[in-house]
């Protein structure tokens, strides 16, 4: 296999989740550039749609399932149809997840809760499902963020938290079913990528923090999907248990 085939993915099947807008969206499309049928879920069912037309206009077979990640059973159910449809699970990628920017002080506990079930546990439901699925290994995506290894200097307690737990749920993980299984685990932690979320920063503020950044820019969405593309190819076979900052120098100043 040469270097650049490596990185191809014809015959696999990726699952994405989050897939109705912003990263979810480059993930999708990348995996089917890269040669995958995609199995995609979020909650919001027309912009699902949306994401399914652009994989299918790839010429790459994809199933839109609405799912809220946060119940297991869902999750369940994600993974089930994605094999009865797509024949079997390859690729799992967690992409699903939710921010606030609530001071400490206020922070509603339902608030803090439903960040916490959606970026931490719905992480674990899914993982869980689609390694009962890979009966000939496979590979497992968690998407992080460098705010669980730096702060962002806004008020994101739930959001970081959680962020930084995924990288010990990469990690436990990894260590269970890489060497048992044949499932690599691994995760992104993305800088500063225009997304849902970042739209509801304050005006200027990505701006502000640009000085942290040593490439001195935001990513590109294409960026982030040809590092998962990385880890999830046979290119990235001896790669388990990491995370891997996307973030442009970010975690370095």
């Amino acid at each position: 296999m040469s270097i650049l085939d490596s990185f191809r993915l014809d015959g696999k099947v990726a699952l994405v989740t989050g897939a109705s807008s912003g990263l979810g969206v480059a993930f999708a499309e990348g995996l089917a550039e890269a040669g995958a049928d995609v199995a995609i879920c979020a909650r919001r069912v027309e912009k699902l749609e949306q994401t399914r037309e652009k994989v299918e206009s790839l010429g790459r077979r994809c199933l839109a399932v609405p799912a809220d990640v946060a119940k297991p059973e869902d999750c369940q159910r994600f993974v089930d149809q994605a094999v009865e449809d797509l024949g079997h699970v390859d690729v799992l990628v967690n992409n699903a997840g939710i921010g606030t920017a609530v001071p400490a002080t206020r922070e509603d506990p339902d608030e803090f809760r439903k960040v916490i079930d959606i970026n931490l546990n719905g992480s674990y439901w899914m993982a869980q499902a689609a390694a009962r699925a890979m009966k000939d290994g496979g590979s497992i995506v968690n998407i992080g963020s460098v705010l669980g290894s730096t702060s962002a200097h806004l008020p994101q307690a739930a959001y970081a938290s959680s962020k930084a737990a995924i990288i010990g749920l990469t990690r436990d993980l990894a260590q269970q079913w890489t060497g048992r299984k044949g499932i690599r685990v691994n995760a992104l932690a993305p800088g500063f990528f225009e997304s849902e979320m970042t739209d509801t920063y304050p005006d200027g503020y990505i701006e502000s923090q640009l000085a942290r950044v040593l490439v001195g820019r935001k990513g590109d969405p294409d960026e982030l999907a040809a590092a998962l593309v990385f880890l999830v190819s046979d290119a990235g076979g001896y790669v388990t248990g990491t995370t891997l900052p996307v973030e442009g120098g970010m975690l370095t100043s």
